[in-house]
């Protein structure tokens, strides 16, 4: 009798031995259950993928219960959960989730993902015509009954990073209106992860611009005077996090590919801004945007040394072969500046959507 009134006593101290952490036993003891079992893992075969605009990918996740070849135990249904990670790393944007014969997706991803369920335990994600915006990092959750287990899937998407500041001149936007400027200019607000992309292949501007995570940097290959000092050595300069409503800076805006064609128009005479808008359309087309002659020259080798309107007043040509009287000394989109729309004449750069 003494010995079973001992053994109650010993359970009831290890059932909890700290009352006021009791939530924290409570997940431990789950814990070492699962341990004792066979453990469900998620797997992502691949951590890293590179698509472009418009196209589709697939972000890959299967799970399986360790020291066995079953995908799932057959006591409870299986749960598929796929988030997008914010920048701050503490939120999470719903994408898509699956429970049984259940399918729910979210936001503008609605119509665009869905399972490739190619087995039993594939849980990987189907992404149709990708968006500027679908850039990121995605994690896969599955979870079964008291059991689950998260894998990250890092999107890339081909494109290319141009500093941008309005009429008004540099250092005019807040973070907000940063975010519009880019979206009327056919772009999305570029990540960190992007600039220093952007910088790693040569990307050389002095202004200091918002990104995508509410701070402020510029990158820098060729240390001067003015942007941080000779004698310092090349890198992405911080400025820090500032007030997204009242600081004002420029903006890093990221673009890709499209679904159109972007050209130069040929036309009789030079043309006014309102005029270029009127020519372009007259040809079944847009007055082309800052983005879209940024994609054109980086990702199609776009070259023409012609001067041209573009939808936000300003005056540019991109130039993918320096020569003489043509940017001679690098590869670039030359900006002429933001002249005025009623007396001075330019050509246009038009774009035409593809249906």
């Amino acid at each position: 009798m003494k010995s079973l009134l001992f053994l109650v006593l010993i359970s009831v101290c290890w059932a909890d031995p700290h009352p006021d952490n009791s939530s924290l036993e409570h997940e431990r003891i789950i814990h070492i259950q699962a341990e004792n079992g066979p453990r469900l893992l998620v797997v992502a075969e691949q951590a890293k993928l590179f698509s472009h605009r418009g196209g589709n990918v697939t972000l890959p996740c299967k799970f399986y219960h360790e020291h066995t070849s079953t995908a799932g135990s057959g006591t409870h249904k299986i749960r598929v959960k796929w988030t997008k990670l914010t920048s701050d790393y503490l939120k999470e944007v719903d994408v898509f989730v699956a429970m049984g014969h259940h399918r729910k997706s979210y936001g503008n991803y609605q119509g665009r993902v869905f399972l490739r369920a190619s087995s039993e335990n594939d849980a990987s994600l189907i992404i149709t015509n990708l968006l500027l915006e679908d850039y990121g990092r995605y994690k896969c959750e599955v979870i079964e009954g008291l059991e689950d287990d998260t894998a990250v899937v890092a999107l890339n998407l081909e494109g290319v990073v141009f500093p941008y500041s309005p009429r008004l001149g540099r250092y005019n936007l807040n973070f907000h209106e940063a975010q519009r400027a880019c979206l009327d200019q056919d772009s999305v607000i570029a990540s960190f992860d992007q600039l220093y992309d952007a910088w790693r292949s040569g990307l050389d501007w002095c202004n200091a611009g918002w990104l995508s995570d509410g701070s402020v940097q510029y990158p820098i290959t060729k240390p001067r005077e003015p942007c941080g000092g000779k004698n310092t050595v090349p890198g992405v300069r911080n400025y820090g996090f500032w007030d997204k409503d009242k600081s004002r800076y420029d903006v890093f805006c990221f673009t890709s590919n499209f679904n159109g064609r972007f050209y130069y128009l040929i036309h009789p005479t030079k043309l006014t801004y309102d005029e270029a808008v009127q020519a372009c359309l007259k040809d079944g087309a847009q007055i082309a945007k800052v983005g879209q002659i940024f994609a054109a020259w980086k990702l199609q080798g776009y070259d023409r040394c012609d001067a041209g309107w573009l939808a936000d007043g300003s005056v540019r040509y991109p130039i993918s072969r320096p020569r003489k009287r043509c940017s001679p000394n690098e590869a670039a989109v030359r900006f002429v500046g933001f002249p005025d729309k009623k007396h001075k004449l330019y050509g246009v750069y038009c774009f035409r959507a593809y249906n």
